[in-house]
């Protein structure tokens, strides 16, 4: 496959073709937090060298991608082009259940109110840019568009958690739980969890799932607390 012919499609596509059949594909796009991330999907080690050898000279840096981190073989090709690792996040699985109740007031998802729902974003949204930074949350922070995939903490008539629930076909994906700092230990983040798991209990499924990142050691507390087991890992890489 050293003669496969690399062809840039558009702004953010490539493709390697060889006798007119499409080899592989490369890819770049652009997060909400400004991060420019790379995907090469090749069928040959020699075609992912050339989609890679054509597309990063192309490209400002830095650039980033995610790497399964058993995958030994794709990591290495990341790396001979100069990707280093950057931060690893952990797939968790946590069995559903049903739990006792905290005493924390909790609206099941589906119920949350768009308004008081966006007022909680912002808020949430500028406590993690004063502190970690949003380069350092997973992608779903940034794609806040339907209240109905959001359970909600209310305290003093005001939404002070949220916790977001992507409907998956095999279990349902945590894509995100969050806090208000001034109302941070007070048993809410365990509340959310709670409910979420209990409603997934409910509904006659056995887990969820959750990535939290190696570094958020309360998050992974919080999920080890309801018997999370660690299935796998990505690596962030990035090329500066």
């Amino acid at each position: 496959m050293q003669s496969a012919e690399i062809t840039r499609i558009s702004e953010r596509h490539w493709h390697a073709l060889d006798d007119d059949q499409v080899v592989g594909r490369g890819e770049v796009w652009l997060r909400p937090d400004g991060r420019s991330f790379l995907s090469i999907d090749a069928w040959h080690g020699a075609v992912f060298d050339r989609l890679a050898g054509a597309m990063l000279p192309t490209l400002p840096k830095p650039l980033y991608t995610v790497v399964d981190e058993d995958d030994l073989d794709l990591l290495a090709q990341w790396e001979q082009f100069g990707f280093g690792p950057r931060r690893r996040e952990w797939e968790l699985v946590v069995p559903a259940g049903v739990f006792p109740s905290s005493g924390v007031t909790i609206r099941p998802v589906g119920s949350a109110e768009d308004a008081p729902l966006r007022d909680l974003d912002r808020v949430v949204r500028s406590e993690i840019e004063a502190t970690i930074g949003w380069h350092n949350m997973p992608a779903e922070i940034f794609d806040m568009h339907d209240p109905s995939r959001y359970a909600v903490a209310v305290a003093d008539s005001s939404y002070v958690g949220m916790v977001r629930v992507v409907p998956l076909p095999r279990r349902p994906r945590i894509g995100l739980i969050a806090v208000r700092a001034d109302h941070r230990r007070r048993g809410i983040g365990r509340a959310l969890l709670a409910e979420v798991l209990g409603a997934a209990h409910r509904a006659g499924q056995a887990s969820v799932s959750a990535e939290v990142n190696q570094s958020n050691t309360a998050a992974l507390a919080l999920f080890d607390g309801f018997g999370a087991r660690r299935e796998s890992s990505n690596l962030e890489l990035v090329l500066r």
